[in-house]
């Protein structure tokens, strides 16, 4: 006699097994976001921001990037609707990265989908991404998304912890040039996918326009590469398989 199980209740096994699997393999990433996060706990307090509120930070917010920026711009002095208007643009890469996965996700209740939605981060999105592709079964990868999620959590509010202990005792730990790890974590994360023209043709245009509009306000070349390296790469994908139909077809 089979026992049914529904999206909700997953063999606890399975459930295991997707969880530590996602953890796993967001491991490697976190080599890159430690130092990140260590650097945001040092530049905390000199920024005005204390160490409660850096915690509090890491714990609601959980976007290295956008907290970065928020530091610099409480430091200097800018009111709270521009940080909230200057961190949505920065996290505006996030909406893609849902758009990706709206069809993998659709059958999961919405406590589900809200619990994924806050947890999304650029090498979560990898490493679930890479999970997706490589099997088809969706009915137990949000516990795979769990388990990177929470990796990814665990990691970056303790090392918010870590760089305000630290920060205390190295004043100008945050010049050590630690950062060059995200960088690294980045190229890790997008290499692998580099098998086809239009995905290496799209990254080479969002590379080549990120540094060319590197200086715009507000991070809005982040914005300008992104949507241009998505559309030359979309744009060569379906030219590619309007080729094999008209082959086919022949």
């Amino acid at each position: 006699m089979s026992t049914q199980y529904s999206c909700a209740e997953q063999p606890p096994s399975r459930r295991a097994s997707e969880f530590f699997a996602g953890a796993s393999a967001t491991v490697p990433l976190l080599v890159g976001a430690a130092p990140f996060g260590i650097i945001f706990g040092t530049l905390a307090e000199p920024n005005g921001l204390s160490a409660l509120g850096a915690i509090a930070m890491s714990l609601i917010v959980f976007a290295g990037a956008s907290q970065f920026i928020a530091l610099g711009l409480l430091a200097a002095g800018a009111s709270i609707p521009i940080i909230i208007a200057t961190t949505f643009i920065v996290n505006f890469r996030h909406i893609l990265y849902s758009a990706n996965l709206v069809a993998k996700v659709r059958h999961l209740p919405h406590y589900w989908r809200a619990l994924m939605a806050f947890g999304l981060t650029d090498e979560t999105f990898a490493a679930v991404n890479n999970r997706y592709q490589q099997q088809g079964n969706l009915q137990q990868a949000h516990w795979f998304y769990l388990g990177s999620f929470l990796a990814m959590y665990t990691n970056w509010v303790f090392c918010t912890y870590i760089g305000l202990t630290l920060g205390n005792i190295f004043p100008q730990m945050q010049n050590w040039g630690l950062d060059f790890a995200m960088s690294v974590t980045f190229l890790g994360m997008v290499v692998p996918y580099l098998k086809t023209k239009p995905m290496l043709v799209a990254v080479l245009v969002a590379a080549v326009l990120a540094i060319v509009s590197h200086d715009l306000p507000h991070k809005l070349g982040l914005l300008l590469s992104a949507f241009s390296g998505i559309a030359v790469g979309l744009s060569l994908m379906m030219l590619e398989n309007r080729k094999k139909k008209q082959q086919v077809g022949q």
